[in-house]
């Protein structure tokens, strides 16, 4: 999501600093005061006819009106560094093909997406090869922020000064592609296990199955309001504190200005607790003094029931079910993949990795989505419009 930072502190001189006095100190001063599979379901089955795909050479841009079109963005220096995205082989054509004819072919189509689309933008994810846990890293739960004031002092400080980085982020072209294909009515429902909200960037309105980190509500009495403000009122109550954080810049990893700071998923960053564990103080709900919270579903807390019902409803009347950049592993997302493989729709995954779906759907490929999906767009006709 962000790559590590440095300190610059192009006002101070000596006296103030000399040239032996260590970022350590001034920082601590400062802060202070894949493969296919035919298996598709007996009860309702996508056909693909032999011979019926073509392949359009076009040097044109695919858009649909209503749609930004966005350039293309070549990774940033961060995410080669960093490597966020896992390693995997370009998509062939014949995964190019399979996922066309999944498409094409379907009416009522459900595309589920998770962080492996948002990865490619620069935000990290958990479960990948070179996601959080891989390092070791653990998220808070909900019931260790509910009971713990240290946790959310930590929440709150660590997210506070990742979210300046976290916005930054931009659509990739994943993310356009699929707002095209929703535009141009290929796409029946979207779901997004993410709470980044790059697909409204991209110009779709997805149910966001986890919520999302740019709003922030009371646990007490259910206030809700922008997570914009929330920051404006961090930075009143800790005025030096956000200066501190607000004067950190971005340098590479492994770099001598990093610090040690990690970056993390959902706009977190991992600071030192001596930045933040005794002098940072945290708003609280403007109509009833109670606990704020992201408005997410942190690990440990269950998706809310009417949302989670629209999910599986159109889940189980859907005719193909696509899964997109995500492992599955929560049972959030894996119950919707059962529910449409079980109702008889073609199910379909493409992700970077092991999934906890591998087994019964119909289509697994193992690839990028940045790279499969822009040549979706421009196999066979899927009745989008194109800018000459």
């Amino acid at each position: 999501m962000f790559s590590p930072m440095c300190l610059r502190f192009p006002w101070l001189s000596p006296p103030f600093i000399s040239p032996s006095t260590s970022r350590s100190v001034v920082l601590r001063s400062l802060l202070t005061g894949h493969k296919f599979r035919q298996l598709f379901s007996s009860r309702r089955r996508i056909k693909f006819s032999q011979g019926s795909i073509k392949f359009l050479q076009t040097s044109c841009r695919i858009s649909v009106p209503g749609v930004p079109v966005r350039e293309s963005q070549p990774p940033s220096n961060f995410l080669k560094d960093k490597k966020v995205v896992p390693q995997a082989d370009p998509p062939s054509a014949e995964d190019v093909n399979h996922l066309y004819q999944l498409i094409d072919q379907s009416t009522k189509l459900v595309v589920l997406t998770g962080a492996g689309i948002s990865t490619e933008c620069g935000i990290p994810d958990y479960r990948s090869p070179n996601g959080a846990y891989s390092s070791g890293f653990k998220p808070i739960t909900h019931q260790e922020f509910v009971r713990s004031i240290r946790a959310r002092r930590r929440y709150w400080a660590r997210s506070y000064a990742g979210w300046r980085q976290f916005t930054a982020a931009q659509p990739g072209a994943a993310h356009v592609a699929l707002a095209s294909l929703e535009q141009a009515g290929r796409i029946n429902f979207m779901i997004t296990q993410n709470v980044d909200r790059l697909h409204h960037r991209a110009g779709s309105n997805p149910l966001e199955l986890h919520g999302t980190v740019y709003s922030v509500i009371c646990l007490d009495c259910g206030f809700s309001f922008c997570r914009n403000l929330f920051q404006d009122e961090v930075k009143a109550l800790n005025p030096k504190w956000a200066a501190a954080i607000e004067s950190l810049d971005y340098g590479n990893a492994g770099s001598d200005k990093s610090f040690g700071m990690k970056q993390r998923p959902d706009g977190d960053i991992e600071i030192d607790e001596k930045f933040w564990e005794e002098d940072f103080h945290i708003p609280t709900c403007h109509k009833c003094n109670g606990v704020l919270k992201p408005d997410v579903v942190f690990f440990g807390d269950n998706v809310p029931k009417e949302r989670a019902d629209k999910a599986m409803e159109v889940a189980r009347e859907c005719d193909a079910f696509l899964v997109l950049g995500s492992s599955v592993m929560t049972m959030s997302a894996f119950r919707l993949v059962r529910a449409a493989h079980e109702a008889g729709a073609s199910t379909a995954i493409v992700n970077i990795g092991k999934t906890r779906a591998d087994e019964f759907v119909s289509l697994k490929v193992n690839a990028r989505l940045g790279e499969i999906l822009p040549r979706v767009l421009n196999t066979g006709s899927l009745s989008i419009p194109a800018l000459h």
